[in-house]
C-alpha cells in the first residue's frame, strides 16, 4: 500500500512526482533542492545556504510523514561541484548527529534551476 506524502512546509514538485511516497514501513523522499516552499525561488548561489535550505525542506517531509532524521537509513547527495562536499558535509552531519544513514554522494553536470546541491533519501520505521 503507499501513501503520498505532502506539505506545504516544501517546495510543490515542479513535475509528475510527489515529495514522498510511503510504502509500508519505507519512505522515499524525491531529492530537494534549495527552493524555498513559500517563493518557489533559489535561496542563494552560496553552498552552504543551499545545502541549509535543502535540509530544511527534507525535515519539512519528514515531519509531515512523521518520521525523524534518526529514521532516515540511506541518503544521496548530488553536487554540482565535488569542491563544494566539504561544505555540504558540515551541513548534512549537523542532522545527522548519531548512527548516521549509508550514504553516496555524486558530481553531476548540471541540477535543476542550475543549483548546487541537491539531496534524496530514504527512511524506515
Amino acid at each position: 500500500m503507499k501513501k503520498i506524502i505532502f506539505t506545504e512546509n516544501a517546495p510543490k514538485p515542479i513535475g509528475p512526482y510527489s515529495q514522498a511516497v510511503q510504502a509500508g514501513q519505507l519512505l522515499f523522499c524525491s531529492g530537494q533542492v534549495p527552493l524555498d516552499p513559500q517563493t518557489g525561488e533559489v535561496v542563494s548561489q552560496n553552498v552552504v545556504e543551499q545545502a541549509q535550505q535543502v535540509m530544511k525542506n527534507l525535515q519539512a517531509v519528514l515531519n509531515a510523514a512523521d518520521y525523524d532524521w534518526g529514521s532516515v537509513v540511506k541518503t544521496t547527495i548530488f553536487l554540482k561541484s565535488m569542491s563544494d562536499f566539504p561544505k555540504v558535509n558540515e551541513v548534512y552531519s549537523s542532522y545527522l548527529k548519531t548512527e548516521p544513514p549509508a550514504r553516496s554522494t555524486i558530481e553531476v553536470s548540471r541540477l535543476p534551476k542550475d543549483v548546487l546541491v541537491e539531496i534524496e533519501m530514504i527512511a524506515s520505521r
